[in-house]
């Protein structure tokens, strides 16, 4: 989760930076000098025994701070109870992490995706996937019997960092006339693919990948496959690789 939680900052502060802090709320003096210091306060929260919190972005993380009820002095970090639950752990996911996955998820619907499985499907699962990434083809296999259910549409973000030829390949497969059928093709085929990287990639094929490899630089993504979906809560959750048989029943679902 402190993997996923980080990526979803770096995605979506723009996002954060837009949305009213406290609305027409003057931010105490003592919490403004946190802010100054680099801090974006994103919203309040209850706090026991007259401690006031404040949910904040800071450094690529969530983070939680409690202002005394002085207001002269502000605390920083987790708070627990009695029973050792994480008090700040709820208003942080509501406040910060909910809203850096939503944008998130948002921003991979729109990305340049190749559908594998039927519009219809109850589950969507996006992955970054390179033409030459053996464990991409490996989770597509992994994913048939899901797939052909039609419980599972795979989007492949398409992306080109394995080979020289790897943005060359994905060009092909977007640029395709049938780029959902080209896919299954080249993952059916595995090694013995014939698929061949474009030379000439147009200009509006090369703009889909320039933006598909910036939603990756974004997320500071460096392998494929990268594997993003909702968990049974609707929290955005974050696979590396191809995934082992317990973790694909999590992301995928029952078969």
């Amino acid at each position: 989760m402190p993997r996923l939680r980080h990526l979803l900052t770096l995605a979506v502060a723009a996002a954060l930076s837009q949305a009213p802090l406290l609305q027409a709320e003057e931010l105490p003096a003592a919490i403004k000098k946190i802010e100054a210091k680099g801090a974006k306060i994103v919203g309040t929260f209850d706090a026991p025994d007259g401690l006031r919190g404040y949910a904040a972005q800071y450094q690529n993380r969530g983070m939680a701070l409690y202002l005394t009820p002085d207001g002269q002095h502000v605390l920083l970090g987790n708070l627990y109870d009695a029973d050792g639950k994480d008090l700040s752990a709820e208003p942080l996911q509501k406040l910060v992490y909910a809203p850096m996955a939503k944008a998130i998820w948002a921003k991979m619907e729109t990305s340049n995706w190749i559908a594998d499985g039927s519009k219809d499907a109850p589950r969507t699962v996006y992955l970054f996937s390179d033409p030459n990434c053996p464990y991409c083809n490996m989770f597509w296999e992994q994913a048939r019997p899901w797939v052909k259910a039609g419980k599972v549409q795979l989007r492949h973000i398409m992306v080109g960092i394995i080979r020289e030829d790897s943005p060359g390949k994905s060009a092909a497969l977007l640029a395709a006339k049938d780029p959902e059928k080209a896919l299954a093709e080249h993952e059916k085929a595995g090694k013995g693919s014939a698929l061949k990287p474009l030379k000439d990639i147009p200009a509006a094929i090369q703009a889909k990948l320039d933006a598909n490899q910036q939603l990756m630089d974004e997320l500071e993504l460096s392998a494929t496959p990268a594997i993003f979906y909702l968990d049974d809560k609707g929290e955005l959750q974050q696979q590396q690789g191809a995934p082992s048989p317990d973790k694909l029943v999590k992301i995928l679902g029952p078969k």
